[in-house]
């Protein structure tokens, strides 16, 4: 794709202390023209400013524009640069020079969300994607790939095709981490399915989660917006997250209940309800001629001591007398010997928690355990106690959990923050999201003192009902640490003499109880890391099924139950697997260029260089100036400053010596490489050294 060209104005500010007469001089300039590709900005990306010629404006060689492969002057578009890069030809470009190349192509491919959001079917793509070199699927055969959700937790999305027909399991999304920083999202990458769009018959989401539903406003459309098969609740709560995305066609949403049986394509799919911290929850069964391929999505058992409800028994008892040729099924606690904790008796306890407490009583919990939210509204009622719920997405769920019936209420229950103080502080309990820390969330701004309406007291109690997501145990020693600074009770899960959390993933024993219903010829781990999928893989062998019917999957890796379902085997080929990013309005693939930079400029520091260089001599025309950011304190360290300027006088004017003309691109790289080890000889730091030389 030819990226547009936009016009840029790079606002790069001279360090202050220049010689303001010097910058006079350069008050005049010359009409210049900057090459830059849509959804990047002048500190990520390489881009140079073009000269005039008599043929016209000439981009410089290696711009953004030719790395592009546009060459027609109608792409071009002029602009007026700012003051600081004077009347004369002046050679601009923010890189590390290590990746100049493959960071100026890489990133003339991002373009902004609105312009990757696909076409429907057979629609032109703005975007020329490149054929994937995948062999055909015979007749007899079942291809199943793991777009994400294997080697992680979270992005879960699985494909099954099958002949003509292919159909789409859950559309997750993943959260960044110190690997991906200023990255919004990390989502499956759908290559596979967007060159097949005519082909996807159906989307099955198993249940309302982010990393199950978070997915479904950046992808759909990529794959032709197919019908959508789920629960109510979660049709509720897809339709309320694609209200933040009004530029998007409507969802072909279709509603149906745990024991429902549809027709898509040429394939049957029947559904069957689970137990999971979220309503509505439902595996999936998708019937081919060789026998049923089984997913229960994400699962838990409701049981009593070990021994499922006869509801449950009953669902799964149906599934066991079936021919089921394959089963996929969660990892996540593969490591928990034994039952997990049912939710019913977090729900009692928490209800005796409510009626004893003798205190405002503060209650964070994740907003999508809708039951454990039901149980406190039921306890305040009985107890003659109001509710305030802090939190968009608690208020949100628990408004539409409301309208599908899922949660009843009385009038009045639940008041408003600003409403609590016309009760005393013992009838008033807050249900506030931010269990985990998040920084904006309404427990966090509670313990910071810096909710609007409300303040923490010695007198409260505060309540976690949540278990530390991997990742976030700083995050929550904090909150703790911020809230016993106000001198209130908190009650943690782990320190709690009752269970007041419950996992809504089954524990070791309710997966081999899960398998010895199943009992699948063929079997797929998947929700999470490899080390679990590893783990999960050892109990199916344990529970009797052969090594070479057993596959452990990466993202992407294209899985095959060939003659007739006689094996399984995995492909040498792969689907498309580097994940999509959501970056602030683009939505693409992320060069691990970018994001090593970003690494670098949180960890280490950006050192800009400016300086003027005669054309002709190869002379700089007065002292370079120097910008730093996150390297060094710029009035402290005056010394390095000044030996630095030696450094970038002696570089320059020794690369210039008898080069005529003079090749500006060797001479940043020589500065770039020379002021480099001179930092770090000098600071054991790496900074990103970025030269911007102005011929003049």
């Amino acid at each position: 794709m030819v990226p547009e060209i936009k016009k840029v104005e790079d606002d790069l500010k001279f360090d202050r202390g220049m010689d303001s007469k010097k910058n006079s001089r350069n008050r005049k300039y010359a009409r210049q023209r900057v090459y830059i590709a849509p959804g990047t900005s002048p500190l990520e990306n390489s881009f140079r400013i073009g000269k005039k010629s008599s043929y016209g404006w000439k981009p410089p060689l290696n711009s953004f524009h030719e790395a592009a492969g546009a060459s027609s002057a109608h792409h071009r578009e002029e602009i007026t640069p700012p003051p600081h890069f004077g009347r004369a030809r002046a050679f601009f470009s923010l890189r590390r020079h290590r990746h100049a190349e493959r960071s100026s192509h890489a990133r003339a491919n991002q373009t902004p969300l609105k312009e990757r959001l696909p076409r429907a079917a057979g629609e032109q793509g703005i975007r020329a994607l490149k054929s994937i070199s995948v062999p055909p699927l015979k007749e007899d055969s079942v291809r199943v790939i793991c777009l994400g959700g294997v080697e992680e937790i979270g992005r879960n999305m699985t494909v099954v095709e099958f002949r003509s027909d292919i159909v789409v399991i859950d559309m997750g999304l993943q959260f960044n981490d110190e690997k991906t920083p200023g990255i919004d999202f990390i989502l499956p990458n759908t290559r596979y399915l967007e060159e097949r769009a005519h082909k996807v018959r159906a989307v099955f989401i198993t249940h309302g989660h982010l990393d199950h539903i978070g997915g479904i406003p950046y992808l759909m459309s990529r794959i032709g917006n197919p019908p959508m098969y789920t629960r109510n609740l979660t049709a509720l709560m897809i339709k309320k997250r694609q209200e933040e995305f009004p530029h998007l066609p409507p969802i072909d949403m279709r509603v149906v209940e745990g024991n429902n049986r549809v027709t898509v394509g040429g394939l049957h799919v029947r559904f069957f309800g689970v137990t999971h911290s979220i309503p509505d929850s439902m595996g999936v069964i998708i019937e081919t001629p060789y026998g049923n391929i089984v997913t229960p999505g994400d699962y838990k058992l409701d049981h009593v001591v070990g021994v499922p409800t006869e509801e449950e028994e009953e669902t799964y008892n149906a599934l066991s007398k079936d021919n089921n040729l394959l089963l996929l099924t969660d990892s996540t606690n593969i490591e928990n010997p034994g039952f997990s904790t049912p939710e019913r008796i977090v729900g009692e306890n928490l209800m005796e928690i409510v009626r004893a407490t003798k205190t405002r009583l503060v209650i964070s919990m994740f907003a999508s355990h809708i039951t454990r939210i039901a149980k406190v509204i039921e306890a305040a009622e009985k107890s003659n106690k109001k509710v305030v719920i802090e939190g968009r997405s608690m208020k949100n769920n628990v408004d539409i959990c409301i309208a599908a019936g899922l949660i009843k209420v009385r009038e009045h229950t639940i008041v408003l923050s600003t409403e609590i103080g016309g009760y005393p502080p013992d009838r008033i309990i807050v249900l506030a999201t931010g269990a985990q820390g998040d920084e904006f969330a309404a427990l966090t701004r509670l313990a910071n003192k810096s909710h609007k309406q409300l303040r923490l007291s010695e007198n409260d109690t505060v309540l976690l009902s949540a278990s530390i997501v991997p990742g976030n145990e700083k995050a929550v020693q904090d909150l703790k640490d911020n809230i016993a600074r106000h001198g209130a009770k908190i009650i943690h899960y782990r320190t709690s003499d009752v269970y007041i959390h419950s996992t809504g993933h089954g524990n070791r024993g309710e997966i081999e109880w899960l398998h010895k219903k199943i009992k699948p010829k063929f079997f797929i781990p998947v929700h999470g890391t490899h080390y679990m999928l590893r783990l999960h893989a050892e109990l199916a062998r344990e529970l009797g099924m052969l090594k070479q019917n057993i596959v452990v999957p990466d993202n992407s890796m294209i899985i095959e139950i060939r003659d007739g379902g006689k094996s399984i085997t995995a492909l040498k080929e792969k689907a498309p697997n580097g994940p999509l990013m959501v970056d602030g309005f683009s939505v693409g693939d992320m060069q691990e260029v970018v994001l090593r930079d970003r690494q670098m400029l949180a960890e280490e520091g950006m050192f800009v260089i400016i300086a003027s260089v005669n054309s002709s001599t190869g002379k700089l025309k007065k002292s370079p100036d120097i910008i730093s950011r996150g390297f060094v304190y710029l009035r402290e360290s005056q010394d390095l400053l000044h030996q630095t300027r030696i450094i970038i006088k002696k570089t320059v004017e020794e690369a210039t010596a008898g080069m005529h003309p003079i090749n500006f691109e060797y001479v940043k790289e020589q500065l770039t490489d020379a002021v480099s080890r001179f930092l770090f000889q000098k600071t054991a730091k790496r900074p990103i050294v970025i030269p911007v030389l102005l011929g003049v």
